[in-house]
């Protein structure tokens, strides 16, 4: 019998349950409701996709397994802390079907909950004991709490599509970004490896948030744990709605806040079936498709390992994943 190849998160397991483990490990005494809701947070699903490629980018080039441990915690403990100021800010109470932390607390808890994981997240980068390292994490919360200030302020633009693409980068491009980059500092790497872990991150993180938008349209509302098109609902445009308006000008009114305030539902439910039947969905996944071909070239000129191997399978999920 044939032997079943390793995929990436076969790889990557013994390592992830570690990382768990570091991100329950607290400091000190927690108050029981604080731990109650970090408790839920880490049990609520997740694909753990930023530390899998801390994990192989770490292990590939000969970093500290520990060091990796840590600096992949502190990445999905700071992704965690921004889905519950996330939750909060777009009034979801449901995330993966689970009731989000703001459907069980008050507003002031979820937030000082947030602010928390903020801070536990930056203990953990602080442990790894890079500099280098622990500056690239400030600057890319700062980036994330900038993004997310942008886009309750500035609700209209004259370039739809440049806007879109500095929302995901500020939103998850630059995690994925200083995930990776942040594993090749451990390992000491030079300038041109680093700089290639940069762009493989930068463009996977590119390539997922838009696979996560299509997937907001395309996908069975139970898979999603939220309505179909949530974001066209709460006003936020996404690439499969700028593509589609390029091709059909005459739905582009949407565009307007105060159409929008205008339209009614029927209105709303018939551009969203419009995009989903449009070729709006297969240019984005194409767009994803060149964003991660453009990270796996940046895997080229890295020696053959099972852990390169399995972060081109890693970016072929990226695209081919369904929720």
């Amino acid at each position: 019998m044939k032997a079943q190849t390793a995929t990436f998160l076969d790889i990557a397991r013994p390592l992830l349950d570690e990382v768990e483990a570091c991100m329950r490990s607290e400091p000190a005494e927690l108050h029981p409701a604080l731990f109650e809701a970090i408790d839920h947070l880490l049990n609520s699903g997740g694909k753990r996709i930023r530390p899998t490629m801390v994990i192989l980018v770490g292990n590939m080039l000969g970093a500290d397994v520990d060091r990796v441990i840590t600096h992949a915690a502190a990445i999905e403990m700071l992704h965690t802390a921004t889905l519950v100021h996330d939750d909060l800010i777009d009034g979801s109470f449901l995330r993966r079907g689970i009731p989000t932390l703001n459907a069980q607390w008050s507003p002031g808890a979820t937030v000082l909950t947030g602010d928390y994981l903020f801070a536990r997240a930056a203990r953990l980068a602080a442990e790894t004991g890079n500099l280098t390292l622990m500056e690239s994490f400030a600057r890319t919360l700062m980036t994330i709490v900038n993004g997310e200030i942008t886009q309750l302020f500035d609700q209209e633009t004259d370039d739809y599509l440049q806007s879109y693409y500095d929302r995901i980068y500020a939103k998850t491009a630059s995690l994925f970004e200083v995930a990776s980059e942040g594993a090749a500092l451990l390992a000491n790497s030079g300038p041109d490896t680093l700089e290639a872990m940069r762009s493989f991150g930068y463009h996977l993180g590119l390539a997922f948030q838009i696979v996560d938008d299509v997937l907001d349209f395309t996908a069975d509302q139970h898979d999603l744990g939220k309505p179909v098109a949530n974001d066209l609902r709460q006003g936020l445009i996404t690439l499969p709605t700028i593509l589609h308006l390029e091709d059909h000008p005459e739905d582009a009114a949407w565009l307007n806040p105060l159409s929008r305030q205008e339209a009614g539902d029927q209105v709303l439910e018939e551009l969203i079936l419009k995009i989903r039947g449009s070729g709006a969905i297969e240019r984005s996944i194409d767009q994803a498709q060149q964003f991660v071909e453009q990270g796996e070239e940046q895997l080229r000129n890295i020696p053959s390992a099972p852990e390169r191997d399995a972060l081109y399978q890693l970016a072929h999920y990226v695209v081919a994943r369904s929720v």
